[in-house]
């Protein structure tokens, strides 16, 4: 069943992105069945397509195919607010690969210009290539949509300075994301390579950058909402730069 005819299991933020701004369009012309496909295996042989990467692909297709919807966004750099709505496309690109854990697919992902390209494997994970090899963003669709839904509530906070983009360099705010206490780890969007933390005036975004280089940096967007937000935030950064708070 399309996931938007059955929203069971997402979060209220999750259920409130996709209804508000969720709507399922035509895709484009039909594609070539999963099961009807040659790839090519690490070994560079073309074999016919094998089972798990059909079951995963065909039901990507079934579960999210055509999916598109709006996250709006909020960074602050140098000074100055920016502000941006980004429309995530769900349809099949054309490209399988195999690696050393199974196979991956690409689909279309974000409608912005970007270095990388959005996958899927089939143990579920979602994530990138730059060029290499699969980059694990999040778990799960589930935990991308997830991770939609917060960074979407986000755009009504105050976002403090940092990296607009998880491929752009910026260790901006990593140490003083560390300090800031009574954050509660939100796990339906959270995975390895991207926690989120929350609490009612700060929220952190923990991540590393969409790279191949070794080492991979690590990232961190923050945002905080009211003069309590504020406050917490302002007292983290000085103590980090080793200045008492009030000086």
């Amino acid at each position: 069943m399309h996931v938007l005819d059955d929203l069971t299991g997402f979060s209220d933020r999750a259920r409130d992105l996709l209804t508000r701004t969720g709507r399922r369009e035509p895709s484009p012309a039909a594609q070539m069945p999963t099961d009807f496909r040659q790839v090519r295996d690490r070994s560079g042989r073309m074999i016919p397509a094998p089972m798990d990467l059909v079951i995963q692909r065909e039901g990507f297709r079934a579960r999210y195919g055509g999916l598109r919807y709006d996250v709006r966004r909020s960074v602050r750099i140098e000074g100055r607010r920016y502000g941006a709505v980004e429309q995530w496309d769900f349809d099949l690109n054309d490209g399988l690969w195999a690696d050393r854990r199974g196979w991956y697919f690409d689909w279309i992902g974000v409608r912005v210009s970007t270095p990388v390209r959005f996958l899927v494997h089939t143990d579920g994970r979602v994530g990138v290539s730059d060029g290499g090899p699969f980059i694990e963003i999040a778990p799960s669709v589930p935990h991308l949509i997830e991770s939609h839904a917060l960074t979407d509530m986000m755009s009504s906070w105050d976002p403090w300075p940092g990296n607009l983009e998880p491929w752009a360099p910026s260790a901006a705010g990593v140490a003083a994301a560390s300090r800031i206490e009574g954050l509660t780890v939100v796990a339906e969007a959270s995975g390895r390579h991207n926690t989120w933390m929350l609490s009612d005036d700060v929220a952190v975004n923990r991540l590393r950058g969409w790279t191949s280089e070794r080492p991979c940096p690590h990232l961190v967007r923050i945002w905080t909402r009211g003069t309590e937000g504020r406050r917490r935030m302002e007292a983290v950064t000085q103590e980090t730069r080793g200045c008492p708070p009030g000086h």
